[in-house]
């Protein structure tokens, strides 16, 4: 007799039920071979976890409670591999302090900047710093980075400090510069740079490490301002389908911000996090699951170099478009392996911040060596594995290498990955594909504030190679394409593996925490486009809704 008909039978001849039951959906999820698997509900146990999953008729049993799914698509709860939830690494914003400050994405010019921030201090008066985060030099007509000239003309009677998009670079105007004693004398740190004038005047521009000099002397938000920020971020990732997040660099303060919200009942995503290797460990050691699986200190986030736009990310091969410099080395090989052997000797998994060729292959040399000491299935992680010389690809699966990267990154950064590096040199750029055929193990999410944490274009980029509105025809690069089924994979079953969670969630198989999501359409048989405009209408998490979309919020889509 087989296995799925023992487990009904039991199910049958149970006394007592405090079930529900979940029926009438389009269920989808990646399964274990990296294919598509179809069902059509769900039984839960009354403690939160997936009893039974049903692939046709529900059986003849009185439950404690139905829901009817009314044919809609229901999926896993998706997982973000690679976000920040309250704040990010050095103090910088992560997504919940960003929705509690000047937000400057989608800016279309310096002028724009100007403006959204001459408003944001007419409508926040006083003395104190003003900090906002989102402007993208890439976007605007003459690509220049601005300077503390150009943020004094909007504000110059009180410091100003204005993150990029990615974090890697900030701007402040020149009462930011005189509160943090900015001058002429200034240094730059290791792994950093202060952009300077003609003159060899700071310019207010600060790259990488130097954002420190001036954020350093910037109080840091207060236990109510972690509290409201991490209460939005749960709130938005919710809206969004995400039900677990990989916290990557999680400060001290983020940290007892979680626990807070734990110990009072009220987390309602799972967070895996990772600990910001550039400050104290928020926690001595790393921690089991705490608040029903809602939290857990797993791991230590370490960076290799800095990123792509502000020309940090550390490179083999001069800049294309600025043939002086390689970017920036932010640890020596000597560096890198001693923090990493004293997070890996005290039970942390490692994470390592690499986008440039050359930061990759050095994070891959120290984790090959440590391979050899503590095994292949410590999951040492590289996180964005953005820029790869191809012949080091292959290098990732034998020393047990997982490579955390972010889909949307590439319809991003495309043409200015095209400008950074050359056409010839673009072969290991954002490799998804190359990365599966080596053997590795890839996990997908978005590196939220910096991308939106909606999944749906993550998906959609995944397996067309393109943005929301198809661009380029044919896809960039399309040879790096993945199935829907690896994409789905890469937000759920891998990103799962990828933080030791893969016996909790995932997937939903008997045992497992019935985290789930309703959406508006069958993501499955969509186009690309269909596929990142996809919609979702109810998050669950142990068996029970958290978020709901209000009925008058969702737009139909034309023709479906």
């Amino acid at each position: 007799m087989n296995r799925p008909l023992l487990a009904l039978l039991a199910l049958l001849s149970s006394p007592g039920w405090a079930d529900t039951l979940v029926t009438n959906v389009n269920g989808v999820q990646a399964g274990s071979d990296g294919q598509l698997q179809h069902f059509t509900g769900l039984i839960v146990a009354d403690d939160g976890k997936v009893r039974t999953v049903l692939t046709g008729p529900p059986p003849p049993i009185q439950f404690t409670d139905s829901i009817d799914g009314h044919g809609r698509t229901l999926l896993p709860g998706l997982i973000d591999a690679h976000g920040h939830v309250i704040d990010s690494p050095g103090g910088d914003m992560g997504l919940g302090l960003t929705m509690l400050q000047l937000d400057l994405s989608g800016t279309s010019s310096i002028a724009d900047l100007q403006r959204r921030l001459a408003a944001y201090s007419q409508a926040n008066p006083g003395s104190g710093w003003i900090l906002g985060r989102g402007w993208n030099q890439e976007l605007w007509a003459d690509k220049r980075f601005p300077t503390a000239s150009d943020l004094d003309a909007a504000v110059a009677d009180r410091p100003v400090l204005l993150a990029r998009v990615d974090g890697h670079a900030a701007v402040a105007n020149s009462a930011g510069l005189r509160a943090a004693d900015i001058t002429s004398a200034a240094s730059d740190p290791q792994g950093g740079r202060i952009e300077r004038d003609d003159a060899g005047k700071p310019s207010g521009l600060f790259i990488d490490n130097a954002i420190a000099l001036v954020a350093g002397k910037i109080a840091p938000p207060t236990s109510e301002a972690m509290d409201r920020g991490l209460e939005k971020a749960e709130d938005f990732l919710l809206s969004n389908g995400i039900t677990t997040v990989a916290d990557m660099g999680t400060s001290k303060a983020s940290w007892e911000a979680m626990q807070r919200r734990g110990a009072s009942g009220r987390l309602r995503i799972r967070f895996i996090a990772y600990a910001d290797g550039s400050q104290p460990l928020a926690v001595g050691n790393p921690t089991g699951w705490l608040f029903s699986d809602r939290l857990r200190m797993a791991g230590v986030k370490l960076y290799a170099d800095g990123a792509l736009g502000s020309r940090g990310a550390f490179l083999k091969q001069p800049y294309a478009d600025k043939p002086d410099t390689r970017g920036l080395s932010f640890l020596s090989d000597a560096q890198l392996r001693e923090q990493a052997e004293s997070a890996a000797w005290r039970g942390f998994q490692l994470a390592v911040h690499a986008i440039g060729d050359a930061a990759n292959a050095q994070v891959i040399t120290v984790y090959e060596a440590l391979s050899k000491t503590y095994g292949t299935d410590r999951r040492w992680r590289i996180e964005h594995f953005q820029i790869v010389d191809p012949a080091d690809i292959p290098r990732l699966a034998p020393a047990g290498i997982i490579a955390s990267m972010q889909p949307t990154h590439q319809t991003s950064d495309r043409l200015m990955a095209e400008k950074r590096l050359g056409r010839d040199r673009l072969a290991g750029a954002y490799a998804w594909q190359s990365a599966l055929r080596s053997g590795a193990r890839i996990a997908f999410g978005s590196d939220f504030p910096v991308e939106s944490p909606n999944p749906f274009p993550g998906l959609a980029a995944a397996v067309s190679r393109q943005d929301m509105n198809g661009q380029p025809p044919g896809g960039w690069l399309p040879a790096e394409r993945v199935s829907f089924a690896r994409a789905l994979s890469g937000f759920s079953r891998d990103a799962a593996y990828a933080g030791f969670a893969e016996d909790k969630i995932g997937a939903l198989e008997p045992g497992k925490w019935a985290d789930f999501i309703l959406v508006d359409r069958d993501v499955s048989t969509v186009d690309p486009q269909a596929l990142a405009r996809t919609q979702v209408l109810e998050t669950w998490v142990a068996g029970k809704k958290v978020w709901e979309r209000a009925p008058t919020a969702v737009q139909p889509e034309r023709g479906k």
